[in-house]
């Protein structure tokens, strides 16, 4: 009734139970983080639940693209000074996702700000889910969902080699270690190598790891995946290169290498097991770096990096 303001109990007054609302601080953050992805990219739609139950397997009725195989399915980058560092390095992000409840601190608020300035989907997930996706890893409640690498064809690499006067391609031979892969990637490509193939098996493949040391290079440079590397090095061959296998006890140097300024291409092993049998067996020369003797090898990355400066300087 009109005045019964004043009496007592009449208003009812905030006490310290009472918990303030985010204000739209929550809604706020989520916004405008790319356009809404397909129903089979979120979590908790029963397209994306039917799409993990069947593994994601393409209908066997549909073929294989041409361009090249594909890897072994996406790859995650979890916990949130990975995801900061990802992102920093210009990885290629398919989703980011940041679970139901994270704690708000300046890592997740620049995370937040990146997306939004990047355009890249966000999605909110609960716990579980993203336990389940990330595949148990500490992922801080923030992960990213990396698109699977689109490697290309051998046989389209060597198409595209042979369009330019003075063609290097890059085999690698059991590089395992994708840091070694990145650096071999980035080096070819400031060396103005045509590409890199790596073997399907027994190798490192264009993780994120890989990605970052490259230091996007991998954006700007083709790199095939060979079913049988051997099959595809007599394959280069027989289309006129010169096949030099980087080994330790080589006697030639690459200076020294017939054709070195021709179709050419250099073939890494690893730095433990070297190159493999037949891998050398196809190959027209071994060539070394000179190096002190007090040292037994060079990491693969660096001895990729003074190969091809070499291969470079040879031929202006």
């Amino acid at each position: 009734m009109p005045g019964n303001s004043q009496r007592r109990g009449a208003v009812r007054r905030k006490g310290r139970g009472n918990t303030a609302g985010s204000g739209g601080r929550v809604r706020r953050g989520l916004e405008g983080k790319g356009p809404t992805p397909k129903a089979e990219d979120r979590p908790n739609h029963k397209a994306y639940q039917a799409k993990q139950r069947s593994g994601g397997q393409r209908s066997r009725t549909q073929s294989a693209p041409r361009t090249g195989r594909p890897g072994s399915g996406p790859e995650w980058v979890a916990g949130r000074n990975p995801v900061i560092e990802a992102l920093h390095a210009g990885i290629p992000v398919h989703t980011a996702f940041v679970a139901d409840g994270a704690e708000r601190d300046d890592r997740l608020r620049e995370i937040l700000k990146h997306c939004a300035d990047h355009s890249i989907t966000l999605l909110q997930a609960s716990r579980t889910d993203l336990d389940r996706m990330t595949g148990g890893a500490v992922h801080q409640g923030v992960a990213l969902k990396l698109p699977e690498f689109e490697y290309a064809h051998p046989d389209d690499l060597l198409s595209d080699a042979l369009q330019s006067d003075a063609p290097l391609v890059v085999f690698l031979d059991q590089i395992t270690d994708p840091r070694n892969l990145g650096a071999i990637v980035r080096s070819a490509a400031a060396f103005g190598a045509t590409g890199v193939v790596i073997p399907e098996r027994r190798s490192a493949s264009m993780t994120a790891a890989a990605w970052k040391t490259s230091a996007g290079a991998a954006a700007r440079l083709p790199i095939a995946r060979a079913t049988n590397l051997n099959r595809t090095l007599q394959a280069y061959a027989k289309a006129g290169f010169t096949i030099a296998g980087l080994a330790g006890e080589g006697d030639t140097e690459i200076e020294a290498i017939p054709g070195v300024d021709g179709p050419l291409v250099l073939v890494v092993g690893s730095e433990g097991e070297g190159l493999s049998r037949l891998v050398r067996e196809h190959c027209d020369v071994l060539v070394s770096i000179p190096i002190a003797s007090e040292v037994e090898s060079l990491n693969a990355g660096v001895a990729t990096g003074i190969a091809l400066y070499e291969v470079s300087r040879c031929r202006a």
